[in-house]
């Protein structure tokens, strides 16, 4: 799984574009959205630039499908504005909104063939039969179903399905596009297929993306930024590699990927690095930190498993640690090692299949050495 997630932190084109710092698209003005006592969105602020693939990534009941709700019109927030292109459309109707939506069911009419289901948003619109026509062979050859255009939704696959109700939404050239777990019904490999093809799409065209996913590897291949809810408020706004390497809190960190997380109190912090007793991990631990730590502070320490190796010998120096081998999660290209401590304290660490070996290169109850680089590690303090 860490590696997985890791390939997936490969920077494209789409999430290192620049964006302008000043061009947002969508400002949200002190959200917030309460149902009796509870609420799913609390004193939100946030702005999304224009031409973003932006994520609003979380478990269930975060709080992001309430936020993309209010993005698109079907809920009003109980306080504060959204404002669309720097209109206040807090107040508008979804229909009148430069918005369209792409839900999770897909919500295809199954009466229409895929011409009839893409054509049906278009005649609202003030074109001519002619315009709406050539508007549907654009988005049949942008999506790659000309061949089907005459079938009916029961008779295409859940692929398929996803590619028409994705080119209906792209019909009418919103500004927004917002796209409510889009994914979710597809199976893994052409899951992992249509997420290049959203981003490459979303690239070609411009137009602005949201997407709600408690997918954590589909927010981090597609997004530009991620927005990681929490308890109804965003617990870290990040571009998907900073959020991965550099998580805010260590809720961020528990969430994004695997981790290793060891509760401590910082013993020093000198010229950026700081020295954390840590009786769980049964070593003191040595850390470059930028941030200044007082001593005694306590701190959790995040480390990756894929930043962990193995050692020759255990020389007592800090970032070291004896375990003996508990576990063992083959995945073909990368097997993940549970391993206990002497401390009794249970660590994840990954290698990397390498070679087409007929047996695994470590065993169970084996004992290693392991260690890691002071750069390797995160102090949280939240």
């Amino acid at each position: 799984m860490a590696e997985t997630l890791a390939a997936a932190y490969t920077p494209s084109r789409h999430p290192t574009s620049p964006l302008a710092a000043d061009d947002a698209i969508v400002k949200l003005e002190k959200i917030s959205k309460h149902y009796d006592s509870v609420y799913a969105c609390d004193d939100i602020n946030l702005s999304i630039q224009r031409g973003e693939f932006f994520s609003l990534l979380g478990p269930s009941g975060c709080g992001k499908t309430t936020l993309l709700r209010i993005l698109a019109g079907f809920e009003v927030p109980d306080e504060g504005r959204v404002l669309i292109d720097g209109v206040n459309v807090t107040s508008m109707p979804a229909y009148l909104r430069p918005v369209n939506m792409m839900f999770q069911s897909y919500a295809l009419f199954p009466h229409m063939d895929v011409e009839k289901n893409i054509a049906f948003g278009l005649k609202q619109e003030s074109m001519t039969k002619a315009q709406r026509k050539d508007r549907v062979r654009e988005m049949l050859a942008m999506v790659q179903l000309e061949k089907l255009a005459g079938r009916k939704p029961h008779q295409l696959s859940g692929g398929q399905r996803q590619r028409v109700a994705l080119a209906r939404a792209l019909a009418k050239q919103p500004k927004l596009l917002l796209l409510d777990e889009p994914l979710g019904a597809l199976d893994k490999k052409l899951r992992e297929k249509t997420q290049f093809e959203l981003v490459n799409l979303q690239d070609r065209l411009g137009i602005t993306f949201v997407i709600v996913t408690h997918d954590q590897e589909e927010a981090m291949t597609m997004s530009s930024r991620i927005a990681l809810m929490h308890n109804g408020r965003i617990e870290q706004l990040d571009a998907p590699r900073r959020m991965y390497e550099f998580p805010s809190t260590r809720y961020v960190a528990d969430f994004i990927g695997l981790v290793n997380l060891f509760d401590g109190h910082v013993i020093s912090h000198e010229n950026d690095t700081a020295l954390i007793e840590c009786e769980q991990a049964g070593t003191q631990l040595q850390i470059h930190h930028s941030q200044p730590l007082a001593a005694d502070m306590p701190v959790t320490v995040a480390l990756r498993p894929e930043k962990i190796r193995l050692l020759d010998q255990y020389s007592g120096l800090p970032n070291q640690a004896r375990a003996v081998i508990k576990d063992i999660a083959y995945l073909g290209d990368v097997s993940i090692y549970y391993a206990e401590l002497e401390t009794g304290k249970r660590v994840k660490f990954t290698l990397p299949n390498v070679l087409a070996l007929a047996e695994q290169p470590l065993t169970w109850e084996q004992t290693v050495v392991l260690g890691w680089n002071a750069d390797s590690c995160n102090v949280l303090t939240q």
